[in-house]
C-alpha cells in the first residue's frame, strides 16, 4: 500500500526529527521510504517541512505533489499545503496553535488535537508535541505500527540524546491514544 505524507511547522518543531523516525520505522518493516527535507531560509523559526514516502513498491521519486495526508504544526503550513491535499486523505492539526475554523477542507479527514497542550499538560514538556502528533498520525493511518516507531528512536536520535527515549515513547502512545 503507498502512503506518502508532509509534515510540516517551523522550525524547531522538530518536523525533521519525526520524518526521519517515520522513515527509520518504515525501514524497521521492511517497506521501500523516502524522507525528503525542506528548509526555509531561516534557521530556528522559519518554515520547515519533509515528505516521506511509504510503500511496499518501488518508490519512483521523493517529490509528494499531492500528498494523501498531512501532519500540520502552525498556520502558514495549513495555508501553504492544505489546498495540494488529495480529497479522502487525514490532516492531523495542532489546534494548540491553530484554530480548526482555519481549516478550509470538508473532504479530508480532520483531526484536530491540542499537541502543544498535551504534551505540556500530560507530559510536562511542550517540545514533545511532534512526537504526540506523530503517534497520532501513526495510530490513524496505520502506515507502520507504534510499535516499529517506538523502536526506531534508537535509530532517529543522535546517541547523547538516547536517554529522552521514554519520555518520547510516552509521547507517541499518548498521542496514539488521542485517535
Amino acid at each position: 500500500m503507498h502512503y506518502d505524507v508532509i509534515m510540516a511547522g517551523f522550525g524547531g518543531q522538530g518536523i525533521m526529527l519525526i520524518g526521519n523516525l517515520l522513515a527509520y520505522a518504515a525501514i524497521r518493516e521492511d517497506k521501500n521510504v523516502t524522507f525528503l527535507p525542506s528548509y526555509g531560509v531561516e534557521m530556528r523559526g522559519g518554515t520547515a517541512n519533509c515528505s516521506v514516502v511509504i510503500d511496499e513498491r518501488d518508490i519512483g521519486s521523493p517529490v509528494v505533489g499531492r500528498p494523501l495526508s498531512l501532519l500540520i504544526m502552525n498556520r502558514p503550513s495549513l495555508i501553504k499545503f492544505e489546498p495540494r491535499m488529495k480529497p479522502g486523505g487525514v490532516l492531523i492539526l495542532n489546534s494548540s496553535l491553530v484554530p480548526v475554523a482555519e481549516s478550509k477542507r470538508d473532504d479530508v479527514d480532520l483531526v484536530p488535537l491540542p499537541l502543544n497542550q498535551l504534551a505540556q499538560d500530560e507530559l510536562g514538556n511542550d517540545r514533545l508535541a511532534n512526537m504526540v502528533a506523530l503517534g497520532a498520525y501513526v495510530k490513524k493511518t496505520g502506515v507502520v505500527s507504534i510499535k516499529a516507531v517506538k523502536d526506531a528512536l534508537e535509530d532517529a536520535l543522535n546517541p547523547k540524546y538516547h536517554k529522552m527515549i521514554p519520555l518520547n515513547q510516552q509521547a507517541i502512545e499518548l498521542g496514539a491514544a488521542k485517535i
